[in-house]
């Protein structure tokens, strides 16, 4: 009797621990940019620039390095207040400022297949760095992408 009862707590246990990983797997699936991150907490943010307004700014390099930032400024636009501090650059094309480089590392599509991709509150941004105006409480990110 006592194996039996061993033996059903045993199924419980492993079916519960199957059930949660299947939960855990579906959740993570999803299109790139459209499954926004959950908010981590840095233990070391950098303070960069003076002004009155303010945003959390990250950068993800490619080897998948996390740097945080907090941005001070007195511009409205996200780009602007970036390039003010030059943590970004890059050259105007039709659709705007091309980022090219950000936090002095230099990447370029045609040379290395990579790119600078812009987030804001860790979904792909509907507009460019240069067109995004700085709104309270928002979060905005460049990562290396292929």
């Amino acid at each position: 009797m006592q194996k039996t009862c061993l033996k059903k707590m045993m199924s419980y246990m492993v079916s519960s621990v199957l059930i949660a990983a299947m939960a855990l797997s579906a959740t993570a699936c999803g299109k790139k940019g459209t499954q926004p991150e959950s908010t981590v907490v840095p233990e070391e943010v950098t303070v960069l620039g003076e002004g009155e307004n303010e945003f959390m700014f990250s950068v993800r390099d490619a080897e998948g390095t996390d740097a945080f930032y907090k941005i001070c400024t007195d511009e409205s636009i996200v780009g602007d207040a970036l390039e003010e501090i030059d943590m970004i650059s890059g050259e105007e094309g039709q659709f705007g400022l091309y980022v090219k480089e950000v936090n002095g590392i230099t990447l370029d599509y045609d040379k290395d297949k990579m790119y600078w991709a812009f987030y804001v509150n860790g979904e792909y941004a509907p507009k460019g760095v240069d067109q995004t105006e700085i709104a309270e409480g928002e979060e905005y990110s460049f990562r290396a992408e292929k």
